[in-house]
C-alpha cells in the first residue's frame, strides 16, 4: 500500500502563493495523481490531477492560478497555488489511482486569510 504524506499548508493573506508537496512511500510513476480539497461542511473536490506523462488537469476555479507538477523520480507531487483566495480554504489532500488502487494521505490545511 502506498504511504502518501502532504505539507506545505498554513496560514497565508488573501494573494499570496503556497507550495503544497506530497511524498509517496513507493514508486508513483505509474500511478495518475490528484490534489482534491474539502471545506468544512462541503464535500472533497478535485482541484488537479496529472497523468503518469506528466499531462495535468484542473477544476475551472483554479485554472491559472495552480499548477501541479509531479518529480517520479522523489516520488513526489508538488501543487504550486498563487493568487490564493479565501474560498482556497480547505484541507487539500492527495489522491493516488493506477486500476484498483486508490490511495489517499490525511490532509494539509490551507487557510487564506487576512
Amino acid at each position: 500500500q502506498v504511504q502518501l504524506v502532504e505539507s506545505g499548508g498554513g496560514l497565508v493573506q488573501p494573494g499570496g502563493s503556497l507550495t503544497l508537496s506530497c511524498a509517496a512511500s513507493e514508486s508513483i510513476s505509474s500511478y495518475v495523481m490528484g490534489w482534491y480539497r474539502q471545506a468544512p461542511g462541503n464535500q472533497r473536490d478535485v482541484v488537479a490531477s496529472i497523468t503518469s506523462g506528466g499531462s495535468a488537469n484542473y477544476a475551472e476555479s483554479v485554472k491559472g492560478r495552480f499548477t501541479m507538477s509531479r518529480d517520479n523520480a522523489k516520488n513526489t507531487v508538488y501543487l504550486q497555488m498563487n493568487s490564493l483566495k479565501p474560498e482556497d480554504t480547505a484541507v487539500y489532500y492527495c489522491n493516488a489511482k493506477w486500476g484498483w488502487r486508490n490511495y489517499w494521505g490525511k490532509g494539509t490545511l490551507v487557510t487564506v486569510s487576512s
